[in-house]
C-alpha cells in the first residue's frame, strides 16, 4: 500500500491499525499522528497487543523493516498485514512535506 493510499485511508475513517516499527528516537523525529509505535524488536514479545482480525498496516523509515514485520506477523497468524512502501519518507515526499527526514 503507498503512503497516498495510507492518508486516504485516515481520511476516510477506515478502520484499520497503523504500526510504526521505527526505534523510539526516530519517532520522535517525526511521526504519523494515526500510527502506534513498535519497535520491530519488541513485535515478537508484543503480539497480544493486536488484533489477528484487524486490518494491518505497518511502516517504517524506508520499507524494509516493515517488510520483516509483516512477514513475522504473518507467519504469526495475521492475514490482513499490508506494508506501507516507501515508509515515513514516502509520507513526507507524497502526502506531507513538513514531516522531517532524517
Amino acid at each position: 500500500i503507498t503512503a497516498v493510499e495510507v492518508k486516504q485511508l485516515i481520511d476516510a475513517g477506515a478502520n484499520f491499525t497503523l504500526i510504526d516499527v521505527r526505534e523510539v528516537h526516530e519517532y520522535q523525529i517525526c511521526k504519523i499522528d494515526k500510527a502506534q509505535l513498535i519497535p520491530l524488536g519488541e513485535l515478537p514479545r508484543r503480539l497480544h497487543e493486536l488484533d489477528k482480525e484487524a486490518d494491518l498496516v505497518i511502516h517504517c523509515k524506508m520499507g524494509g523493516r516493515s517488510a520483516k514485520a509483516c512477514d513475522l506477523l504473518r507467519a504469526s497468524g495475521f492475514t490482513k498485514v499490508r506494508n506501507m512502501t516507501g515508509g515515513i519518507l514516502a509520507w513526507a515526499d507524497k502526502v506531507d512535506p513538513s514531516v522531517p527526514k532524517y
